[in-house]
């Protein structure tokens, strides 16, 4: 039997965890007396807060440390996928099911299976799941046959569950089957004490990966730009600052005196001609006439009066999110939702169109969330 990708089955290492704050102390000692028990358990936080590291240790310290932990992301593929994914399928279930597949649970059979973004499953998959949780039985896609497995489930969400189950679109049986403990993990901003030695740690990090003999650290003024930044992306993106401002220096002596903080400040800054274009098409997107006016000349687009009338003071931020935003639901409209062609249209690359939807929250939007 051909078996699901081995890539999120995780090899036999302990998770590396950094922290000292009276938060992060508390949710590890959770996460401990937690381990003990094969039931259940629930992660909930912000995204890049370390729900998936919180498995690890979970996994780890417990019994079943020996056995496989397997990691799935249930929004990285639709739900006709997704069933497939966790619960396996035999040959001919459906086009190009040419051999029997087994599926996460049956990877993770003695070991634990890691649920994240349960919210995205569907509620005919989440009765399925459920089943799973109470007798240990589910069938492949395209069989009958019930297949009998042991397996911890840890599951993890970035939303309110909860609400979600008051509104019916999250199974409150399922919920109730989770939660045997809840484990909530305080974004970044509530760590503060951890912010500059989580730094350390990643910057040290980096120069051994760059070949360099030492990381010399962070000047005052970086220091005091990492404690006030209030982190939304969290340790994954603390992780990401740091390991850009390292790679950025230009000898390994040389102390970090500032931190990017916006991953798209530098990286994916448009040139004129990419903007000139965006500017065309927002016009084209307005209408016909408005389109033919901006299209006749790039420079002249560039330099024509801004048509919007604007009251100071304003957070510019804030203004030039909004105008990004306007320019990439434009530019996705003229594609016809294709982000390959939005991003040739923008001047960007597919990987830097994906960044940015994911940095406004837009990808919901294409999912038709």
């Amino acid at each position: 039997m051909e078996n699901a990708k081995d890539s999120e089955v995780e090899e036999m290492t302990p998770p590396p965890l950094v922290g000292e704050s009276e938060c992060f102390l508390a949710v590890m000692e959770q996460a401990s007396r937690a381990a003990r028990l094969s039931k259940p358990v629930l992660v909930i936080g912000e995204r890049g807060s370390g729900k998936e590291l919180i498995a690890s240790r979970l996994h780890y310290l417990s019994e079943r440390w020996a056995k496989r932990l397997v990691k799935f992301n249930c929004a990285a593929v639709n739900d006709e996928l997704l069933e497939s994914e966790l619960f396996g399928h035999v040959a001919g279930a459906f086009t190009g099911a040419v051999k029997a597949r087994a599926g996460r649970f049956e990877l993770a059979n003695g070991g634990t299976l890691f649920l994240d973004e349960l919210a995205s499953m569907s509620l005919r998959l989440q009765e399925k799941l459920l089943r799973v949780l109470e007798y240990g039985e589910f069938e492949r896609v395209g069989s009958s046959e019930t297949q009998r497995v042991d397996v911890r489930v840890v599951a993890a969400a970035n939303v309110d569950l909860p609400r979600m189950a008051a509104s019916g679109r999250f199974r409150e049986d399922l919920l109730d089957r989770l939660s045997f403990e809840v484990i909530t993990l305080p974004p970044l901003r509530e760590r503060r004490e951890d912010i500059l030695l989580l730094a350390q740690k990643f910057g040290e990090g980096m120069a051994r990966e760059l070949g360099r003999e030492y990381f010399a650290g962070f000047s005052p003024a970086a220091e005091q730009q990492l404690l006030d930044y209030q982190w939304p992306g969290n340790v994954r993106e603390l992780k990401n600052a740091v390991e850009r401002a390292v790679y950025r220096l230009d000898s390994a002596r040389r102390v970090v005196e500032q931190v990017t903080l916006d991953p798209f400040e530098s990286p994916f800054r448009m040139s004129a001609a990419a903007l000139a274009g965006t500017v065309g098409l927002a016009a084209e997107a307005a209408g016909p006439a408005a389109g033919s006016a901006a299209s006749s000349s790039p420079a002249a687009a560039l330099n024509a009066a801004p048509t919007t009338v604007w009251k100071f003071p304003l957070d510019f931020k804030t203004q030039v999110a909004d105008y990004e935003v306007r320019l990439l639901r434009a530019a996705l409209a003229q594609a016809q939702f294709r982000q390959t062609r939005a991003a040739e249209i923008l001047g960007l690359n597919y990987h830097q169109l994906r960044g940015l939807l994911r940095k406004y929250d837009l990808l919901k939007e294409l999912r038709g969330e």
